[in-house]
Parts: structure tokens; sequence; C-alpha cells
């Protein structure tokens, strides 16, 4: 195998792989619109599908390059990532589209964010990439869409606030999460093969991402919630989150990870867990206890094939999703409490609008990518970190300041 050039010979700066798909399409957009002097590519399995992308996103996107590779293409997928600083993937199902491009991209050395929810797969990752990764300088991360930019970040910029305030730790940071959107058929597509390839046991051990040897003895105080309650520091009911069970794997990874690097700001004993709001009074708590029925029920289903062969004859089909209209009008917010050992409280709060699982989830990866190709000395660790990072180890509050400057987003408390 050839060398890989140097980050600066490279021909991109960013390629946008997975650029035909639903989320992929709307990445292309966003680099036209701020990709700015940037040297990119869309990449894909055909390449008259992506020269149709590339010509119905306008002049912004007429100077990016075009790139074929299949995703079983590991030959392709090399040459692919000898070309590019920073990789951006959307081609989900990840787990059966992402594995080849991780490695290439762990091989020649090129940074690499997704929007994947996997967090079987990125265990995997984490097993296979993490050590060279590691060693090499590269930032391999994963999970930098809706899963789990806001929670990720969100924890992290209460317990530096709370450090810079009171000069303590927090013992722990919770998260209520309000959404408004639709859902797209690569979503629905990871979700559904999760289910089918028997990772239930995986998926329910709320220290899955975590380094070896930082898990707790205990780990019963930090069990995914199952029954809705009402809480006095958000002012309502709230209940289990459908994505709870990614974002706290990937919060808990990054407390470990930066810990390791000397932060005090995450306790030793830290705990993160979150929740979806549900309203106040008698109607909060009707719909908290309907609503996590309801869900509940459903998980138990698509563990069975009839109910996942419904769930794809109902949903939308890979490379579908919700209108313009829905994607616009949709909108989220996150709010966070975090608690010190002696009890002093802070709050944060991460809000956007347009569709959470879209339009959020296409700034919160493209920025992610703009970071590591324009911000890289910045980010947390200088350019010598690497390895399998999340958005807050690998990107931290250099993200959160690109997310607040887009006008789109409130991000507090951010550092001064």
């Amino acid at each position: 195998m050839p060398a890989s050039p140097p980050a600066a010979q490279r021909a991109y700066d960013v390629i946008l792989y997975g650029a035909t798909g639903f989320v992929g399409r709307q990445t292309v957009a966003y680099f036209a619109q701020h990709a700015g002097g940037l040297r990119w590519a869309l990449a894909g399995r055909s390449a008259a599908r992506l020269e149709a992308v590339r010509a119905e996103c306008g002049p912004g996107a007429a100077g990016a390059g075009i790139v074929v590779a299949d995703a079983q293409d590991a030959a392709a997928l090399d040459r692919l990532a000898a070309q590019a600083r920073v990789v951006l993937s959307t081609a989900g199902p990840f787990a059966l589209y992402g594995s080849a491009l991780v490695a290439a991209c762990v091989v020649r050395r090129t940074h690499y964010v997704d929007i994947t929810g996997e967090t079987p797969w990125v265990r995997t990752l984490i097993d296979q990439h993490h050590e060279r990764a590691a060693q090499d300088g590269t930032r391999i991360i994963p999970c930098c869409g809706f899963d789990s930019v806001p929670s990720d970040l969100g924890a992290l910029l209460v317990v530096e606030a709370m450090w810079a305030q009171h000069r303590e730790p927090c013992a722990s940071v919770k998260a209520c999460h309000s959404i408004r959107g639709g859902l797209n058929g690569g979503t629905l597509a990871s979700a559904m093969n999760m289910m089918e390839s028997g990772q239930g046991k995986l998926l329910a051990d709320p220290f899955l991402l975590n380094p070896a040897g930082t898990a707790p003895a205990r780990r019963h105080p930090h069990a995914d919630p199952m029954l809705p309650h009402h809480d006095e520091d958000f002012g309502a009911w709230v209940g289990p989150f459908a994505m709870g069970p990614v974002n706290t794997r990937v919060v808990r990874r990054s407390a470990a990870l930066l810990g390791a690097t000397g932060t005090k700001a995450y306790g030793e004993d830290f705990r993160y867990q979150e929740y979806q709001r549900f309203g106040r009074g008698p109607l909060g708590a009707a719909a908290a206890g309907g609503i996590t029925t309801a869900m509940t029920m459903g998980l138990l289903a698509l563990r069975f094939q009839p109910a996942r062969r419904v769930g794809r004859m109902l949903g939308p089909a890979p490379g579908g999703g919700p209108s313009e209209r829905t994607m616009d009008a949709g909108s989220f917010r996150c709010d966070l409490v975090g608690i010190s050992p002696s009890g002093h409280r802070v709050q944060g709060r991460i809000a956007g609008e347009g569709d959470p699982g879209n339009r959020a989830t296409t700034r919160f990866v493209c920025e992610s990518a703009l970071a590591l190709a324009l911000q890289l000395e910045e980010l947390p660790g200088g350019r010598q970190r690497g390895g399998l990072l999340t958005p807050a180890s690998g990107l931290g509050v250099v993200l959160a300041r690109r997310l607040a400057a887009t006008g789109r987003m409130t991000l507090e408390p951010l550092p001064a």
C-alpha cells in the first residue's frame, strides 16, 4: 500500500460519503452554503446520482468533486480515505455499510465523523481501532448527529460551568428533551438492523462504550429509567427518552475519556441520565404514562419479525423522509441540570430550529467536519489527540461555538 500523502497535499479537505441519501443530500446543500474556500467532494456508489445531487444544490456545489466508492469495495474506500483530510459519513445502517470506511480512515490517518446511533457497532470500532487511532492522532468521532451532540455537549458545558463557577465537579447531570419532527428511512433502517442482529444485551449495558476499567461496580444507579415521574428541577412530568440508551452511553464515555486527560469537572462517580418532557399537571401525567407504556410495548413488539415487517411497511423507505415543510417546522430543546457534591446547581440548554433528526443533525455533523478541517489545533488535546472519541472529547467547546455562530441554535452556558 502506498504511503498516505500529508494532509496538506490531499485532494480534498472534506469528503461527504453517502451524499445521495436523505440526510446526505442535506449535507451537500449545507456545504454548498458554508464550505467557503474548502476543497470538498461528494462520494457514493453512483456517479450519475452524485452528479444529480451536486446539480440540485446550485452554484455553491458546482466546484465539488465526485468520488465513486461502494461501501463494500475496500480498495475504493482506501483510495477515498487517502484523498481526504476529513470524511463525513451519513451512509447507514452503519453496522452494514460503515466498517470498511472507518478502517480505511484509520489506516490512512483521515479524521472521520458520522451520524450513527448504533452503539453496539461503535463498541466494535473502539475494540478494533481506538489504540491505533490514538497513537496516530486520528480522530474517529461517531454519534455527531442528534445522537448525541445535544446530550454530550450539553453535559460538557454544564460540568465546565460548575467547575468555573464553584470549583466543584458535577456529581450528576440530568437532561430533559422536547422534540418535534419526523423520521427518515435511514434512521428506521438502522434501528431495525440493530433489532435483527441480536444486540439486545449489548444495548442494555449502561457502560457499553466506556474504556476498560472505568465502569463502576454498582451499575444499578445508572440503569435506564423505565417509569415516568414528576421532576421538580424541570417542573414537568418526564419519562424515558427513546434515544436515552444511546446518548447516555456516549456521555459516560466522554466523562471517562476526559477524566483520563486530567479534567476534574466530571465527578469520580459521575452520573448522567436523561428523559423526555411530557408537560405539567394531570394532562402531563397522563401523557407521560400513556406514551411510556406505548413506547415500551412497541420496543417489545419489535423484537419479533412480524412487527418489524409492519414497521418497514408503514415507515419511510431508505432514502426517504419528512417533507421540507415538516423539517422546517420541527424543533428540539435539551434542558440540563448539573448538581455538585455540596448541592450547587448549574442549568444548561441546547435548543434549535428544524427537525432534530434531519435539519439539526445536518448542522451538527457538518459543523463537526468543518471543525476538524478548519480548527484542528484548537480542538481538545490539540493536533496530537486521536482515538475513538465522542463529540465532547473530540470536538468540545469548539463545536459548541460553531453551532452557536450559525444563529439557528442556543447553547448555554457557553464559556467566555
